[in-house]
């Protein structure tokens, strides 16, 4: 059956605005409910229109929730912006229960499989990792010197390009006499890309340096999240082992790493090296001591070789970015599918960014599989936003101004979106940052909005992939997770497929449904998983890590 593109939607039966798919001009002609209006205002796509006139104050819903009030009437077919809608939302509060859902169907992927890397708590990787960790930005300088000394010569150096050569041009321009005028317009398309070396150690994805500005100076509330964020890091199932530099005299103290690290696996096996300058002298002795440990440790991890696993070993964490008004009607709905599926397989997905989760946090926490789950999520919820409002920046402050540009005019409709990220299962748990959050079902973690922090935490508590969607485009990954960018729309997958793995405009165009591209989308994270394709991010070497400061941040 040939599917049709469509120009404009109502996302859910109780919605009072529709979407528009496409740019719409003034007088264009709304067929809705049977009646027909002519649009007042031009409606550019991914922005909404009113289906009536609505008095000030009046509320608009989209999603089937509240997601503002008008500022003051406004007329049928108008658009609707920042000007005329302010941020709304329900209040909420302990409801029964609903737990019903309908699962998909998962018959197809019962039997598959992918290829990972099998520890022994049971967990499997789809990477293996060495890691070099400053438990206190003092040592940064070290890990930066360790860095230079290993990457290089065990053939870690990202095989994309670096744009020397295209640096060298312009110097050959410039010692030429090339004018101002020349040089701006210098053909550097023959420049030669990067050339990748031969690994020494084959069966090593790489060495991560995880450095941050934290460990000393700041509250002890942050030194010993960092500790637990690191130990999440260590005991990974992408992870063989890890070198650790320590001041000594720091907040975060080697012996709460590792009492960290055995909250998180009683049993912890791995390799672990653990070097304290202040003890150990000599910078030149802490280094010398810092790369024989990473080499053997790089000798161990070398042979672990990729095995087969069931789907119920994945961990997905959920997350988008760079947002647009078609991230919750393509991509975001076609990760909740892709999560449905894995829950019903067994396996175990993260909803984080709890900022972006305002306006639908009865729908959640009636989700959630008991009571206590529930308190415990509208109590995160609340103590956040309440901190956001002492600090003079509540949750109805969190969408950019790239959001607003591209639709997201308020917080609650920027939510209402990215929630469908979480799919329609149960709610198995609730995690604070940064515990833990890798257990079969759908976990919620308390996390900031901000996409790199969020990425950071996620992997921590335990997601071997990540599903990442972007209407805007999003240049970011991590250190030790694949992260997999899905567009919300085919123009910015086009514009930037350099950095965009999957492309779910497909479902805005009319060319596939939610469930087939959720298909496709799974289909690919196996690929992944098993190391027979790159993400993207992984390919440009985007290995952002940023720990979250317990302040704000949205």
């Amino acid at each position: 059956m040939e599917k049709t593109k469509l120009s404009y939607l109502q996302i859910h039966p109780k919605d009072n605005v529709l979407v528009a798919l496409r740019d719409l001009p003034v007088g264009f002609t709304i067929e809705f409910a049977g009646e027909h209006f002519e649009l007042i205002d031009a409606v550019a796509a991914k922005h909404k229109f009113t289906i009536s006139k609505l008095a000030k104050d009046e509320e608009v819903y989209m999603y089937g929730v509240l997601v503002g009030k008008v500022n003051h009437d406004v007329e049928r077919g108008a658009l609707i912006h920042v000007e005329n809608l302010r941020h709304a939302s329900d209040d909420f509060r302990l409801g029964k229960r609903n737990l019903n859902w309908l699962k998909p169907d998962v018959s197809q992927y019962k039997d598959r499989t992918f290829l990972g890397y099998h520890r022994k708590n049971g967990q499997v990787g789809t990477a293996n990792y060495w890691l070099v960790i400053p438990l206190v930005f003092c040592e940064s300088r070290n890990v930066a010197t360790l860095k230079n000394a290993l990457e290089e010569k065990l053939g870690y150096q990202v095989e994309s390009k670096d744009y020397a050569d295209e640096v060298d041009v312009m110097i050959s321009k410039f010692k030429q006499g090339a004018s101002v005028d020349e040089l701006l317009n210098v053909d550097l398309s023959a420049a030669k890309d990067n050339k990748s070396r031969n690994r020494l150690f084959e069966n090593v994805d790489g060495v991560k340096f995880l450095n941050h500005e934290m460990g000393c100076g700041g509250t002890r509330l942050d030194s010993d999240s960092l500790c637990g964020l690191l130990a999440g890091y260590i005991t990974h199932p992408n992870v063989a082992g890890a070198t650790v530099l320590s001041l000594g005299c720091q907040h975060a103290q080697a012996s709460i790493l590792r009492d960290e690290i055995q909250k998180r696996d009683p049993h912890f096996e791995k390799p672990l090296y653990i070097f304290e300058q202040q003890f150990e002298g000599t910078e030149q002795g802490l280094m010398q001591k810092a790369i024989k440990a990473t080499f053997a440790g790089l000798s161990l991890a070398n042979q672990d070789t990729r095995k087969e696993a069931s789907l119920d070993k994945l961990c997905i964490g959920l997350e988008c970015g760079g947002s647009d008004g078609f991230s919750g009607i393509s991509a975001n709905p076609a990760l909740g599918y892709v999560s449905d599926i894995l829950v019903s397989l067994g396996g175990s997905v993260i909803l984080s960014e709890f900022p972006e989760l305002c306006g639908v946090e009865q729908e959640l926490s009636d989700r959630c599989q008991d009571e206590a789950t529930a308190d415990r999520f509208m109590s995160l919820m609340k103590t956040y936003n309440a901190k956001a409002e002492a600090d003079g920046s509540g949750f109805y402050m969190n969408p950019s101004p790239g959001n607003i540009r591209d639709g997201l005019i308020t917080d609650a409709i920027k939510s209402a979106g990215a929630a469908k990220k979480g799919g329609t299962s149960p709610v198995v748990a609730v995690k604070d940052y940064p515990e833990l959050a890798n257990g079969p079902g759908l976990n919620l973690l308390c996390t900031p909005g901000n996409d790199v922090e969020s990425t950071t935490a996620e992997v921590g508590s335990g997601a071997n992939i990540v599903l990442f969607t972007t209407g805007l485009g999003t240049p970011t990954g991590n250190p030790i997770a694949p992260v997999i960018k899905v567009s919300s729309n085919t123009k910015i997958y086009e514009k930037m497929n350099d950095i965009i793995d999957i492309n779910c405009g497909t479902i805005i165009d009319g060319e596939e449904t939610i469930e087939e591209a959720a298909h496709r989308i799974l289909d690919y994270v196996i690929t992944v998983a098993s190391g027979q394709q790159l993400a993207k991010a992984v390919v440009l070497g985007q290995d952002d890590f940023i720990p979250w400061r317990r302040g704000v941040s949205l």
